[in-house]
């Protein structure tokens, strides 16, 4: 090898992704990758108990609460045992779905799931848990409220999602209207009955993967949910006054589509050349040219049936009005002039080189799989993906900017 040559460069054309497997002796999709070579194991378990389910702030309580205590062990008992098996587990919410993820060692997958789903499926909900845990709420929320980007973004999302549960926003006021009788009725709905999704990674043999379904079988669904699919954003410009504010937290978008939809390959390049890289217009424009603001980012983001576009920053308070005019500019240059050949030939190679990035193991493989489930395609796709960022054009980009980036058909908020 002439290591003073340096490797011949290849377009990206094809990407092979080890697929897992899925099982078709469970009640709900459970799909695992085994045979995966380190010592360590994933299991993800998705239940229909999101936000937009129950009275406001119910689902975020009880997802703080599931490992609180049951009738044989406390909080600390619980937490020192999976402590002791090596486990780390996270539990994230979101509008649809809470997502509890358990990490750990092929060897102790097992227990530590059994530990867990025993914790959850017969947590008993103390008075004095859901006291302190209502009690700590209050005051991170009081302490958020003193941010500009909360505050944006709380504004943000009642009008993206206008009239809709996905639009609803939690009031101090809100935790002293919950019961422990509406805790142990949502938990017994939304998690005992409520597990829709199984993901499960690690080096492990078929018969581990038996005992994994006999353990959480239990929990599914009876009928996968469904969500809503026509939601509509409020257009126009909102305010948020804080007072001896020194930066404005700045929020533009929109609903779009998701990944179903035939525009959204070319959406999401445009979006990259506006937003999504550290190179993007709006980071060359707000940041090294005008000094307003140490980041802004452009980004799209998907729910089951519906999707949005949107943008944040925070810059200077004195900027504001400034920030939204070159916010403004660099949408109505992406509708106006056609993206010069080096820039776009710059954004298809940093797009491919995170679509290969993003496959870069057995963890990552499966993560792109079963996003691809959540919508109805196949491993396929990631290779439509590939050969329409190398085939697209300046012109089908501008044609995207006209039909999306209206700035008359976005949301605008500013807190500060």
């Amino acid at each position: 090898m002439n290591r003073s040559e340096a490797p011949k460069l290849k377009q990206t054309e094809h990407i092979s992704i080890i697929a897992p497997k899925i099982s078709s002796k469970f009640p709900v999709p459970f799909y695992y990758m085994k045979e995966v070579p380190n010592a360590t194991s994933r299991l993800e378990l998705y239940f229909n108990a999101g936000t937009i389910h129950g009275k406001i702030g119910l689902a975020s309580v009880v997802s703080g609460l599931l490992l609180s205590g049951t009738k044989d062990m406390n909080s600390t008992e619980i937490h020192t045992k999976l402590d002791n098996l090596g486990a780390y587990t996270d539990v994230s919410i979101v509008h649809e779905s809470v997502i509890i993820t358990l990490y750990g060692l092929n060897d102790h997958l097992t227990e530590i799931s059994s530990l867990y789903i025993n914790s959850l499926s017969n947590t008993d909900f103390k008075q004095n848990e859901i006291d302190e845990l209502l009690a700590d709420r209050k005051q991170k929320l009081k302490i958020n409220f003193e941010k500009v980007s909360f505050l944006a973004q709380r504004e943000f999302t009642k009008n993206l999602f206008f009239k809709s549960k996905y639009g609803r926003v939690i009031e101090e006021q809100d935790y002293d209207f919950l019961t422990r009788e509406e805790i142990i009725d949502f938990h017994t709905a939304h998690y005992l009955k409520g597990l829709y999704k199984v993901v499960l990674v690690g080096d492990f043999s078929e018969s581990k993967v038996v005992k994994m379904q006999d353990l959480l079988s239990p929990l599914c669904v009876a009928k996968f949910p469904s969500f809503p699919n026509k939601l509509m954003n409020k257009a126009g410009r909102f305010s948020v006054p804080k007072e001896r504010a020194l930066q404005t937290a700045i929020r533009i978008g929109r609903i779009m589509f998701t990944r179903r939809h035939p525009d959204y390959i070319p959406f999401v390049i445009l979006n990259t050349i506006l937003g999504d890289y550290f190179g993007s217009r709006l980071m060359s424009n707000l940041r090294e040219e005008k000094g307003y603001t140490y980041g802004i980012n452009s980004m799209i983001s998907e729910h089951l049936n519906t999707g949005y576009f949107f943008i944040a920053t925070e810059v200077a308070a004195e900027h504001k009005e400034s920030a939204l005019k070159e916010i403004c500019l660099e949408l109505k240059k992406l509708q106006t002039e056609l993206v010069e050949s080096n820039e776009l030939e710059l954004v298809k190679n940093y797009l491919l080189g995170q679509l290969l990035k993003s496959a870069d193991g057995p963890y990552a493989m499966t993560d792109l799989f079963v996003h691809l489930q959540n919508y109805g395609q196949d491993i396929d796709y990631y290779n439509q993906y590939i050969h329409e960022i190398n085939e697209i054009s300046a012109e089908k980009l501008l044609l995207c900017a006209k039909k999306y980036l209206n700035w008359d058909d976005l949301t605008i908020v500013t807190a500060g």
